[in-house]
């Protein structure tokens, strides 16, 4: 559905390389810190700024063939941009059917029906949350095939976060095939929605892997200096020094299980594996 190859964008004190791919089918999140590179890689996937190297394929097509026809099959949700306040959400429904040929009003207004959104009110007086709803409807309404969504639950509370989630998962089920690029500084967002993770720490992707996979079999080996000169280091992704000695992090927990029945093991949480990736050692 996507593909991201060597993509290269350089501003006067950020680099960006990254390489990724979205699978039909597939919820694929981009997970990292602010200034990590995620919204740059979303603005050039979506052609909005020039990069100087690299290949994008957007179902199926290469990125300087895909038409404004093409552009009809994506649904958008940037974190910085949006309809503007002084719109209303009945000034939107037109604006909304003249741009997508197959815009599904009913669905539309279902949803802001279950959601209270008013239609009279100007957007810029909705709460963050209501907001956030507008946006992410905008992008599911129109029976788009791949959702490009940067940050949306930034800033929610955790009910509305819940709401916006349940939305997405709808939007998965509701078509075989349907895909999408979620990125989000909230881990546990992802954790209960993507299939596979990508990390991206200073314009560089540093980790890939399916979300079961990191859920299950990564952990963090809580270790003194004397069983740390002992461990096992062919499987330590990282090992950062701590006050009681060594805390590592492995992808292969059940491993040191067997081998090391003595030390403690603690299931990596996505926080955790972001934070041993970027602030440990290799």
């Amino acid at each position: 559905m996507l593909k991201i190859e060597h993509l290269k964008k350089s501003y006067e004190n950020f680099s960006l390389d990254c390489s990724l791919e979205v699978k039909r089918g597939h919820v694929t999140g981009l997970i990292g810190q602010n200034g990590a590179g995620k919204s740059t890689t979303f603005k050039a996937i979506l052609g909005l700024i020039s990069y100087e190297h690299g290949d994008i394929t957007i179902l199926g097509k290469p990125l300087a063939q895909f038409t404004a026809k093409d552009k009809q099959d994506l649904g958008v949700v940037l974190s910085d941009s949006g309809f503007s306040g002084y719109l209303t959400i009945n000034d939107i429904l037109p604006i909304m059917e003249n741009l997508y040929k197959n815009f599904d009003k009913s669905f539309f207004l279902e949803q802001v029906e279950k959601f209270q959104l008013p239609c009279d009110k100007k957007i810029k007086d909705f709460s963050t949350g209501m907001k956030a709803k507008v946006k992410v409807l905008t992008a599911i309404s129109h029976h788009a095939k791949l959702l490009i969504l940067d940050e949306p639950t930034a800033g929610l509370d955790v009910i509305a976060r819940d709401e916006l989630l349940e939305l997405l998962r709808d939007f998965m089920a509701k078509e075989e095939g349907n895909s999408i690029l979620i990125s989000s500084h909230i881990s546990s967002d992802l954790e209960s929605i993507c299939d596979d993770l990508y990390m991206i720490h200073q314009g560089t992707i540093i980790l890939h892997e399916d979300t079961d996979v990191l859920l299950s079999d990564y952990a963090l080996l809580k270790v003194d200096d004397e069983a740390y000169a002992r461990l096992d280091k062919q499987y330590l992704l990282r090992s950062k020094k701590e006050s009681y000695g060594y805390s590592c992090l492995t992808d292969q927990k059940q491993y040191y299980a067997e081998n090391y029945p003595q030390i403690a093991i603690e299931k990596g949480t996505i926080d955790e594996v972001i934070t041993m990736m970027i602030r440990g050692a290799a």
